[in-house]
């Protein structure tokens, strides 16, 4: 059996969830080491170093593996250099790294000087890596665009051919969705709310700014100020910062609320996501959106931005353009369409890992 070291430094959301179903669904023998998500700018500067400092606390007959598995939060350049002075370390274990999102492309809040360092983590890790696989064609797109764009400062380094390099050795693999504990609910669509005849919203999104939780917030108020009758569902992680406008919501939007704040379990969100009829995205930034599945598994509506990664994943009738969100939102309040079982289905199934967990075991042992 192919024996698989996971390397994550940023172990919580979407990459725990990630990496949950890749160990249930792709056969191998997996060590893992992890950090707690948290302070993911010290997980990029530092994490490769003590992920060599654990390895070597194994025994030396433990340190065979076949493939080592990255995200982007692992700065792979400094890992491989170091990993070559471990004793007992394979030298031809092949080196993946999971592009959740890249740098390059996140919306920062504060533009700073120090964003260049981690952009060009991203681009290190990239070469230094025997092969990349990407969570959209978006993120792969974006993330070779702005290499070239970077690439442009070197005027006197000419010819450097990395762009090619990297594309040569990446591939798009979407995420694995686990949709079990969405699909074992089993009380129908807001089955204690038909008579009320408001339309349940949910918003399921990190609690951060790149989430546009303002646009979100400022759409309802929108709403309220029409008399535009709708319920709300507000979970997501949040954080010690969170932005303010979520406090002012709470207040402004207390006679719409069904829930507010996060949930423990997979069965509670599930439960929430089925009492909705309408999942919508403000996203500044989305490299897949691993959430929105999950909500029109439940058999919610989506609307969607019409640009980032959800134009490759979505039919244009659920994408508003930049403007239309209000028009949109209302027109959805005020006539709701029903998404169907099958179109649930047709829209999810493809991205369960039963379907894809062939492609990851070719990317990580062929």
């Amino acid at each position: 059996m192919k024996r698989v070291l996971i390397l994550e430094p940023y172990f919580g959301g979407s990459h725990k969830l990630f990496l949950g179903g890749l160990q249930r669904s792709v056969v191998a023998d997996y060590t893992l080491i992890t950090l707690p998500a948290r302070k993911w700018k010290v997980r990029m500067q530092l994490s490769a170093f003590w992920f060599v400092e654990q390895i070597c606390k194994m025994a030396e007959e433990e340190r065979g593996f076949d493939t080592v598995l990255c995200s982007t939060f692992v700065d792979v350049a400094v890992l491989r250099s170091l990993l070559t002075t471990i004793a007992g370390w394979n030298p031809g274990a092949r080196i993946c790294t999971y592009f959740h999102e890249n740098q390059f492309a996140y919306p920062n809040q504060i533009q700073s000087l120090d964003s260049r360092q981690f952009t060009a983590i991203n681009f290190n890790t990239a070469m230094a890596s025997d092969l990349c696989a990407f969570n959209s064609h978006y993120n792969l797109d974006s993330f070779l665009d702005a290499i070239k764009v970077s690439l442009k400062r070197a005027t006197d380094m000419k010819p450097l051919d990395c762009v090619n390099t990297i594309r040569k050795k990446s591939m798009v693999l979407y995420p694995g969705m686990d949709y079990s504990s969405i699909d074992t609910v089993t009380h129908g669509k807001n089955n204690d709310l038909e008579s009320s005849a408001r339309p349940v919203i949910v918003w399921n999104h990190r609690w951060e700014h790149d989430k546009g939780p303002e646009l979100f917030f400022n759409a309802l108020y929108k709403m309220q100020e029409r008399g535009i009758a709708f319920r709300l569902i507000v979970m997501g992680q949040s954080f010690a910062n969170n932005p303010s406008c979520f406090e002012e919501a709470e207040r402004k939007l207390r006679d719409e609320i069904l829930h507010f704040g996060y949930v423990e379990t997979r069965n509670e969100y599930a439960d929430f996501l089925h009492r909705a009829d309408l999942i919508v995205s403000t996203a500044r930034h989305e490299f897949f959106g691993i959430s929105i599945l999950e909500g029109i598994r439940a058999g919610c509506y989506p609307l969607l931005p019409a640009n980032l990664s959800y134009p490759e994943l979505y039919d244009e009738k659920y994408l508003y353009r930049h403007g239309e969100l209000i028009l949109r939102l209302s027109e959805f309040l005020l006539h709701p369409e029903k998404l169907v079982d099958s179109e649930a289905y047709k829209l999810t199934q493809r991205f369960d890992w039963n379907r894809c967990k062939d492609e990851y075991g070719k990317w990580l042992f062929e």
